[in-house]
């Protein structure tokens, strides 16, 4: 399977899951820059956030070896990549779910809501394809009866409170969003 997604797949995802097709890329463009996988590397995308880091790793404190990942901030690959390992040698599983992954930027603490029995799943499922990386995701939004109306009425502000929280106007992602939906074009069908 290619790892890169295609339009015709993003339509096929958009139509599977009651969704638009210009919403479903609108999303996936402000989320990742539309990019899964970086080109230099062929890594997953990924955002390790240590706020979330401590809250599940408790003792987190204690570990006073690897000390990298407290002072991630929103960065390039490289420094993400090394965040990231410096906490998953503290502990996989929390760096894991403390890491927000590919195309749609999905929280690996999601990884219930999004059909899998572990984190690790997910990561795995999420590092085959950019087309996983979209259906995980919207299988955790369909979890969401609120977030999936607000795609629905392609209400953007409320998109941006249930996709990316309560601080969604700091980073100006609902005016984001509704730019890259205006500015989307609708897929024709072969």
């Amino acid at each position: 399977m290619n790892k890169k997604l295609t339009d015709a797949q993003i339509f096929q995802l958009a139509c599977e899951f009651g969704y638009e097709y210009r919403m479903l890329k609108a999303i996936i463009k402000v989320e990742s820059g539309g990019v899964g996988f970086s080109d230099t590397t062929g890594k997953i995308i990924i955002q390790f956030e240590p706020h979330w880091f401590k809250r599940h790793k408790k003792d987190w404190a204690n570990a006073t070896k690897h000390l990298t990942w407290q002072s991630n901030k929103v960065g390039n690959q490289t420094e993400e990549w090394k965040a990231f390992n410096d906490a998953f040698a503290v502990d996989a599983n929390a760096a894991m779910k403390s890491t927000s992954i590919g195309l749609m930027q999905l929280m690996g603490f999601h990884y219930i809501m999004a059909g899998f029995k572990t984190v690790g799943e997910m990561w795995d499922a999420a590092k085959e394809s950019e087309y996983n990386q979209v259906r995980m995701t919207l299988v955790w939004i369909g979890k969401n009866p609120s977030l999936v109306n607000a795609i629905k009425k392609r209400d953007f502000r409320k998109i941006a409170y249930y996709y990316n929280g309560s601080e969604y106007e700091k980073y100006n992602y609902h005016n984001r969003l509704s730019t890259a939906y205006s500015t989307s074009k609708e897929y024709v069908p072969n």
